[in-house]
């Protein structure tokens, strides 16, 4: 059993996927090619936003936001206390400071009830993580955001295809970011992101910035980087996008399949009902996480653990010296457990899934 089916993606859709890549070989064409610009249209048009700008990898796409918003070292960003490091550590790499913001333990994302005490004259902005494939609570975070002066760039790393209150992540804040790294609910063949924006004057300053600060050949505006996708791997991710819409639906048939099965044996994820998710994991929390993973693992069962420590308690971010307190954090990297989810696993997979859970847990 695998816990992300690459390869059953692989087959259904292989023959589509290389003629896709073939166009590009035969093109030559392997940096900015044709199929980045139709890659990006198609991205944009599924979120219904103005422009997505496609990117070298989900990291990439958090420094190119903050990079357009032109933080300054020193500057403070609220991150939620509980994520993948690459939210905060892009704020550290650009020597700005991220500060820690508690979650909402049945949702596992930022607590916007636990912002304001966070803001002072030094925050600039605020990146809500959609985590598992839910949405946070935007509309709750953007009205904190309008209040004091901050902009808002959702994490959505984990959540393309996901709705909140009808409106596709992506599309809920003035900035949005996500990955295509390849376990990803939409995912390439190696690395590549996406920033998503309405507004015309930071989709073109990301353009730009993503491409070493160029505005036309060998003349530079800004300090850029390298962040452009190569064209391959958009060639890959135009086919998965055309079947990505089917997959979200298979991918929350199992999601069903998992919350029935688990009734009363974990304590299972929520989805609220403004809500739909992309269920990049399957994650449920357990006593004694670690030990139950062990004998997983005896039985055959691949797991992960995203994540076993909150940010601030990472050495990274030491330097930082935080003594804040993040208790629902704290509970979630002891308790948090992710089973073997993707659009392709079985029912005979997941029931013996949850048989190998239950008898870990001695239920």
């Amino acid at each position: 059993m695998k816990f992300a089916d690459l390869g059953a993606q692989y087959e259904k859709y292989k023959d589509e996927i290389h003629t896709e890549m073939d166009k590009v070989l035969s093109s030559s064409a392997y940096i900015n090619g044709p199929a980045v610009a139709e890659l990006e249209e198609g991205l944009k048009n599924y979120c219904g936003v103005k422009h997505a700008v496609a990117c070298s990898s989900g990291t990439d796409a958090i420094l190119l936001g903050l990079m357009a918003y032109d933080v300054q070292p020193g500057d403070e960003i609220l991150v939620p206390a509980f994520t993948f490091i690459a939210t905060a550590s892009m704020v550290s790499f650009y020597k700005a400071i991220p500060v820690f913001v508690d979650v909402v333990p049945h949702t596992y994302t930022m607590n916007p009830e636990k912002i304001a005490e966070k803001i002072t004259p030094r925050t600039r902005g605020i990146i809500p993580v959609s985590l598992y494939g839910q949405c946070a609570d935007m509309d709750a975070i953007n009205a904190i955001a309008v209040k004091n002066k901050l902009w808002v760039m959702e994490d959505a790393a984990q959540s393309f295809g996901a709705t909140y209150k009808s409106r596709q992540s992506c599309n809920l804040s003035d900035m949005a970011t996500t990955s295509f790294f390849p376990a990803k609910p939409l995912g390439g063949f190696g690395d590549g992101g996406a920033v998503f924006t309405d507004d015309d004057r930071l989709a073109e300053k990301l353009r730009v910035l993503r491409n070493h600060g160029q505005v036309k050949r060998y003349h530079h505006e800004y300090i850029g980087m390298n962040g452009r996708m190569d064209t391959l791997q958009a060639a890959v991710l135009k086919v998965k996008l055309k079947h990505f819409p089917e997959e979200v639906e298979l991918r929350n048939k199992a999601a069903m399949q998992y919350t029935e099965l688990l009734e009363g044996i974990a304590a299972l994820p929520t989805v609220l009902k403004h809500n739909s998710s992309t269920w990049a994991q399957y994650t449920i929390r357990v006593p004694n996480r670690d030990a139950v993973r062990a004998k997983l693992t005896e039985s055959g069962i691949p797991t992960a653990v995203h994540y076993p420590l909150p940010l601030g308690k990472q050495k990274a971010f030491s330097y930082l010296k935080d003594t804040d307190t993040y208790p629902v954090a704290d509970d979630l990297a002891s308790t948090v457990l992710s089973l073997p989810m993707h659009a392709f696993i079985t029912s005979e997979e997941q029931n013996q899934v949850v048989k190998a859970l239950k008898e870990s847990l001695d239920v």
